[in-house]
């Protein structure tokens, strides 16, 4: 008895504390932990639940109620629940009924966060991946031990010290090889075009994790330069500084600024990336949580370090959160053109709040929406839910092309028209074509990947001016034969679905079968053709993996995106004629 007093009456304090902590958050009075790094929330006056009429005796009726949940259950369930996970299920049901990206995040997903946010880490310098049950190194990082002692993209690395590596995850094998800085790892690796293992000791050191991994001029004639970044993190702003100030000094005249497939990161690395290319005092952002006098203004604080230079920044689908923030800001104050496709649309602030020490788990919760200057929020329905089937909104359709409503239009500094609601809206449309599906399965096996480290082992001394013929297309081809790649053509895909219905019914089976005979001679020629229709697509993808794989980084962007990547060919076409670039940044004023 005494026993079930006490636990009742530490559930009943754990409901009272939890209760507190949620009203605390809930009304932004928080104070954010160090690593709360993804926003920051204004404070408000405490009381009632800002925008419901949720009161806090209500918050705790139904905190009590979870609590009285909780001890039933583990009072009077027929077998024994373990407590904690069945308090993490609850918090993440609880979870579950917000935006995508409010979520508890486990002690391995913090750290990644971390890391990503902070851009250095203790190891060895090498992105790798599990292949075939052995752990392969994808590409060892530029000016990092891993490159330095010879590591190259291919190895497969067998041993980590005296265990074996094959089966083993990615998670746990970058666990043995990261440590302190000086300390020493033993890696056993196998090489293509190598019989026997090869043994390497690799010192430790601290890895910088470069928001800028390359810039250059993508046009010496024309002097136009290219900056690409990643992500946003603590040393975003020096680096674009450093690169724009060395790219300024070699004479450039024009600038590409590339963030495609960046994903985001810290919102003030965004306003102080947006500080570089707009003037003093311009507003960037502004944040509004759900009390009115929460919202936050974000202004451009310092004198541009480059305000008038011509400037194209290249989006795609991946570009989302601060680098959207970034392209908004640019394309709402008329400072630049944006070129390539809408953006992911993610108009949500996040902020981490480190739960106690004694726990595993932050939580990353959405704490404001965020809006560009024009006033357009860039936030997509379907992603302010965990599910986006209950939103009317699920066309990720390109906005240029069917614009949802007329509430959607704004307009810029100028008076150019931009749409809200769904994403960044390039002022410059790069189209793709649908990859067939004998492209999506060499991607999605990795045969380029594949091809780069056989071909590299038997063809030394690659020139960084390579470029993938007919014959080597052809070698490829073999290769695919040689290691029976195989995919599937719509047509087969139908074929199958005819068999599959035949199977039990030999009789129709009989009638249907010189169908089904000449229907796989038709798949056979269609395998043929798509190689012959996807031959462009293979040689680029050829390229472009030989060249990272060979060259590294530093050659990829040198030989292949400055050379033959169709968004940057875009922007340099743009760029070299000022008449065009005033054209399009004047275009569609409104009356």
């Amino acid at each position: 008895m005494n026993n079930e007093r006490r636990f009742r009456l530490y559930t009943l304090f754990l409901a009272v504390a939890a209760a507190a902590t949620i009203w605390i958050v809930g009304s932004g009075e928080a104070t954010p932990h160090r690593e709360a790094v993804w926003a920051q929330t204004e404070s408000g006056p405490a009381g009632t639940d800002r925008g419901t009429n949720l009161t806090r005796e209500t918050l705790y009726k139904y905190t009590r109620l979870l609590n009285d949940i909780s001890y039933r259950i583990q009072s009077n369930y027929m077998d024994t629940v373990d407590t904690k996970s069945m308090v993490y299920a609850g918090i993440r049901g609880m979870l579950d009924v917000l935006d995508p990206f409010s979520v508890l995040m486990e002690q391995k997903s913090f750290d990644q966060l971390m890391e990503s946010t902070h851009g250095t880490y203790e190891g060895l310098g090498m992105q790798i991946d599990q292949r075939e049950d052995t752990i392969t190194i994808i590409a060892p990082i530029e000016g990092t031990p891993a490159q330095r002692i010879g590591l190259q993209a291919g190895d497969r690395i067998i041993k980590i010290e005296s265990k074996s590596s094959v089966g083993m995850s990615t998670e746990d094998a970058a666990k043995l090889m990261r440590g302190p800085a000086g300390t020493k790892v033993v890696l056993t690796i196998i090489r293509a075009g190598l019989h026997e293992p090869l043994e390497y000791t690799v010192e430790r050191a601290i890895i910088e994790l470069k928001s800028v991994p390359y810039y250059g001029m993508a046009d010496e004639q024309n002097k136009i330069g290219y900056v690409r970044l990643n992500k946003f993190s603590e040393t975003t702003d020096q680096e674009l500084r450093d690169a724009l100030t060395d790219l300024k000094n070699k004479g450039a005249r024009s600038l590409i600024f590339d963030l495609r497939y960046n994903g985001g990161g810290l919102l003030d690395q965004a306003v102080k990336t947006s500080g570089l290319f707009l003037e003093k005092d311009k507003l960037i952002v502004y944040t509004q949580g759900r009390d009115p006098e929460s919202q936050h203004k974000y202004f451009s604080t310092e004198q541009a370090l480059v305000p008038d230079l011509p400037l194209v920044v290249l989006v795609d689908e991946g570009t989302a959160s601060a680098s959207e923030i970034v392209s908004g800001a640019i394309q709402d104050w008329d400072r630049g053109l944006i070129v390539g496709n809408t953006t992911f649309g993610k108009g949500l602030v996040q902020q981490v709040f480190r739960l106690p020490e004694t726990e595993d788990v932050a939580l990353k919760l959405t704490t404001a929406r965020y809006y560009i200057p024009s006033g357009r929020s860039i936030q997509k329905p379907s992603r302010s839910t965990k599910h986006p089937s209950a939103t009317e909104e699920t066309d990720d359709t390109d906005l240029v092309e069917k614009p949802r409503s007329e509430s959607d239009v704004f307009y810029t500094n100028k008076g150019r028209k931009v749409y809200g609601g769904g994403g960044v809206v390039p002022d410059v449309l790069v189209e793709r074509p649908l990859a067939k599906p004998l492209e999506v399965n060499l991607w999605r096996q990795g045969k380029f990947f594949n091809f780069a480290v056989y071909y590299s082992a038997i063809h030394a001394n690659l020139p960084l001016g390579f470029a993938a013929d007919d014959a080597v297309v052809d070698e490829f081809r073999q290769y695919l034969k040689d290691n029976k790649f195989d995919f599937k053509t719509e047509t087969e895909i139908e074929l199958d679905k005819m068999v599959g219905a035949l199977k039990d019914d030999p009789q129709r089976q009989a009638i249907y079968q010189s169908t089904l005979d000449q229907m796989r001679t038709l798949v056979a020629r269609e395998k043929e053709l798509a190689f012959e229709e996807s031959k462009d697509m293979l040689k680029r993808e050829i390229k472009r993996a030989l060249l990272n794989n060979v060259h590294g980084e530093h050659g990829y962007y040198e030989a292949f995106v400055l050379r033959d990547d169709e968004y940057v060919q875009k922007a340099k076409e743009i760029l070299s004629s000022k008449d065009e670039y005033r054209r399009l940044l004047s275009a569609d004023k409104k009356s």
